[in-house]
């Protein structure tokens, strides 16, 4: 595992260990989950934002419509 040095707002760095010690989760742990996550968010946004145009071609608009095919 390699080691990463960010900066942190003063109040971020606050909020960021009170979850760690209410989540009894270790800060570093709790970093890589978040980051992990939002990452994993970016990842679904592209591949949905590709996948849109052949989803309206099948008339597939919202999520209960691709709810309803999935259930096929």
């Amino acid at each position: 595992m390699t080691t990463f040095t960010v900066r942190l707002p003063e109040n971020l760095r606050k909020e960021l260990e009170q979850v760690s010690r209410d989540e009894k989760i270790p800060t570093g742990q709790l970093v890589r989950q978040s980051i992990n996550r939002y990452l994993g968010v970016l990842k679904f946004r592209k591949l949905r934002k590709n996948a849109l145009p052949f989803a309206e071609a099948r008339g597939l608009i919202t999520d209960e419509d691709i709810f309803k095919a999935l259930k096929r």
